[in-house]
């Protein structure tokens, strides 16, 4: 149902379809196999053949070319080989998916129910939040309380400030503090029922019963009652935008389908006459009572002055890791509330359990309904021991009310394609919206370090602002390995606006070079422990970390020199072709259309300037070693506005490039007249579909204001003196802090007392000298 709020207004060209693909990846034909390894040798080949024969003949055959010549062909050459190779492992890491979309089978739900039957161990959901709006919120939780696991724990680690001084802020917080509790309170009469069902048919088959009819009905009952508790919490939902009624179709209701038709089968079972065994019945009813059974809770580190309070996702999952497993008495500190560890349970006031398995989600993102049951099934096989992280690299809601957030969900759809591809040749990399975590993997790659007398251990470095990758190569460096299960069980939320847009996109292209480095040293960590490794994971890593810096530059050369028409050729082209079919034949398959192509080609040219930022705040962090802030993507319904900056870079974009169609028609180099032209055209589409000409009005003037505006400096408060006699003393910071916070005030007491002439050295004469400082000060 509809909550009567207005949603964000349908622009024309967005997407219609608001049905997800299958969960399942449809196997590819003996054709795309084939086509997508030809695809692969076609692009080296004409690489290779545009190399012989334009580049080396022109510089063979014309010896006196000129330095500048030389300079250019090697640059171009350089431009296009780099671009070249970025399309070759697009291929490569398709192949990859490919090949595992054809060998994968399902794991049935029988051998689930198998595995899990006497099941013990536990799983916490993490679920990072910061700003969120509460019914974003509230979804994430349903999603993760709604899974099926023997204990499952859910924890809102909530990092905005605890103690908001605006009142809608405080209001926010305490709806998305409550959050917890509500859903505990609504699963809690189906849960009790579930379970009392559970321990009856335990109790009756123990002594040695036989399965009868009306064992099976009232199982039949339960599954009744549970389908029709889901299907009305979803009429009482209410639906704004497309993300809810997601929530809505596949969370709820696919849940709701998936009993029901369980409930298909025990009937069929009773038409027959023929039941279930005893063993099938329990694990039957178990099912129930653990898709209904969920503790959930909220954590605020903040809260606690002996927590890290960095300002990042990452330092937000450590701080809560790192207290698991333990018991933590509270104190109360001049500093606020520190948290010690306690001598036992009964003396503690906050009790974190441990549990084998960590599930982190981002606060904007659904799991459908078995994703932990099926990935921890994954972990516990034998042959995945070393294991850390699976994950199912989230897809993008379908039905996008924009034409940037369809474009952006489209290069979503691709980048799940290219991640299972990636674990075909073990070069995963973690994806930060979920993945399922082995503890006692993260507790290999622990940092532990002392700040301030308090011990804040780091499991996911926040060195990055890509901290999901740096910890991938931690992992790797320790001996574990990382694995993409290859089904669609997870979404998440893609940037509405440009404004959102440019934040997200930033941060990702920040971090990847400050990477590599790294990889390099875990390479010959291995090469010297001769572990094998293969070509294929090193080039796809690589690319991966480094592709959007050379790609961007690589852009930017082509865009802005005007390169000698003479090492133009159509083998450029050629080479370029098989990568941009590929693309176009995934996007259809992902639902999408082959058109888009085009589309996301404009898409890249006015993200540009935005990847550029990202790069060179690299750049920025490698010369000064400071860590870049952690920026949030905006979650609003409204539109975020953009920074002047990269709203008008796009139409220089277009500008330069009919300038360079100018010259190049009247100097007839009609092959990079062609390609200006080309961008021309798909950029000023872009910029009309992405930003639109109103919006890039308003947020240039916006910007243009904002650097007209300028705070006004608030006075210092003069402070008082440490040392001041008529002041009451702060014995809780002298004894906590000790001289930490006195020093500056004393030396600048012994200062004024030069100056007046003060000598003391008796508790009497210093009191003097107070009050002769105390003079001083009313007098200045």
């Amino acid at each position: 149902m509809s909550d009567g709020t207005k949603s964000r207004r349908r622009q024309w060209g967005s997407e219609r379809r608001s049905e997800p693909l299958s969960i399942v990846h449809p196997k590819p034909s003996k054709r795309m196999v084939t086509t997508g390894r030809l695809a692969i040798v076609a692009t080296v080949g004409f690489w290779l053949i545009y190399v012989i024969t334009t580049v080396f003949r022109e510089l063979v055959n014309n010896p006196g070319a000129g330095f500048r010549f030389t300079i250019e062909a090697v640059s171009y050459l350089l431009v296009v080989t780099i671009l070249t190779f970025s399309a070759l492992m697009y291929l490569l890491a398709r192949q990859g998916a490919l090949y595992r979309f054809r060998s994968h089978v399902r794991v049935p739900r029988g051998e689930l129910d198998r595995h899990f039957a006497e099941y013990t161990d536990g799983i916490t959901v993490l679920v990072p939040s910061y700003a969120e709006e509460t019914n974003v919120v509230r979804a994430t939780l349903w999603s993760a309380a709604l899974q099926e696991f023997p204990d499952l724990r859910i924890v809102l680690l909530l990092d905005d400030p605890p103690y908001p001084t605006d009142l809608e802020k405080a209001e926010t917080l305490d709806a998305t503090r409550a959050l917890a509790a509500q859903i505990e309170a609504a699963l809690r009469i189906p849960s009790e029922r579930f379970q009392t069902s559970v321990d009856e048919l335990a109790a009756r088959f123990a002594t040695g019963d036989a399965v009868t009819r009306l064992d099976v009905q009232k199982l039949v009952d339960d599954y009744v009652a549970a389908a029709e508790w889901l299907e009305a919490m979803a009429d009482t939902e209410q639906v704004g935008d497309h993300v809810d009624e997601f929530f809505v179709d596949q969370i709820v209701m696919g849940l709701a389908r998936e009993l029901r038709l369980t409930i298909v089968a025990l009937g069929g079972a009773l038409d027959q006459d023929s039941y279930p065994d005893q063993d099938r019945l329990i694990t039957l009813a178990l099912r129930l009572s653990r898709i209904f059974t969920a503790k959930l809770d909220y954590f605020e580190r903040k809260k606690f002055a002996s927590l890290s309070h960095e300002a990042n996702k990452a330092m937000n999952l450590n701080s809560y890791i790192g207290l698991m497993g333990r018991a933590w008495s509270t104190e109360e500190t001049v500093d606020g509330v520190v948290l010690r560890e306690a001598e036992d349970a009964a003396s503690a006031d906050v009790i974190i359990p441990d549990t084998t398995y960590l599930l982190t989600l981002d606060a904007d993102s659904l799991l459908l309904r078995d994703y932990c049951v099926r990935l921890v099934y994954l972990l516990e096989q034998p042959e995945n021991a070393q294991v850390a992280v699976t994950q199912t690299p989230y897809s993008a809601f379908r039905g996008a009310p924009t034409r940037i957030e369809r474009v952006a969900g489209a290069t979503t759809d691709l980048q799940h394609i290219l991640h299972q591809g990636m674990t075909y040749y073990n070069a995963t990399f973690w994806v930060g919206a979920n993945a399922v975590i082995r503890k006692r993997a993260l507790e290999d790659i622990v940092e532990v370090e002392v700040v301030a007398g308090f011990e804040v251990k780091t499991f996911i470095q926040d060195r990055t602002v890509i901290e999901d990758t740096e910890s991938s190569i931690d992992l790797g460096t320790h001996g574990w390995t990382l694995v993409n299960y290859p089904e669609r069980l997870s979404y998440s939320a893609t940037p509405p606006d440009f404004g959102s847009l440019i934040v997200q996109r930033r941060r990702w292209a920040n971090g990847g070079l400050l990477i590599l480095p790294k990889f390099w040293d875990q390479l010959r960590e291995r090469r010297f422990n001769r572990e094998r490794v293969l070509l294929s994971e090193i080039l796809l890593r690589s690319n991966y970390m480094a592709s959007i810096a050379w790609a961007s530059f690589g852009l930017l050369f082509l865009l802005a020199y005007p390169y000698d028409s003479r090492l133009l050729s159509p083998f450029v082209f050629l080479a370029a072709l098989p990568y941009f079919i590929a693309m176009g034949s995934d996007l259809r398959s992902a639902g999408h259309r082959f058109s888009d192509i085009f589309r996301i080609y404009g898409f890249n040219l006015v993200l540009l300037p935005v990847n550029l930022a990202g790069v060179f705040k690299s750049f920025q962090q490698m010369i000064t070693g400071e860590k870049i802030p952690f920026v949030r993507t905006p979650k609003v319904k409204n539109r975020t506005a953009a920074p002047a900056l990269y709203v008008l870079t796009p139409y220089v974009i277009v500008l330069f490039s009919l300038f360079t169609l100018y010259r190049d028609i009247v100097l007839q180099n009609w092959g990079n007249a062609l390609f200006a032209a080309f961008n021309a055209v798909m950029a000023a589409g872009a910029i009309r579909a992405y930003i639109g000409l109103w919006n890039s009005a308003v947020d240039v003037w916006l910007g243009f204001l904002n650097f007209l505006y300028v705070d006004r400096k608030k006075k210092k408060e003069p402070q008082r003196s440490l040392v001041d006699p008529d002041a009451p003393v702060d014995w809780q910071t002298i004894l906590y802090h000790g001289d930490r916070r006195l020093g500056r005030d004393l030396r600048q007491s012994k200062d004024r007392r030069r100056r007046i002439g003060i000598r003391s050295s008796s508790p009497r004469s210093r009191v003097n000298a107070g009050s002769a400082i105390q003079n001083v000060d009313r007098s200045e």
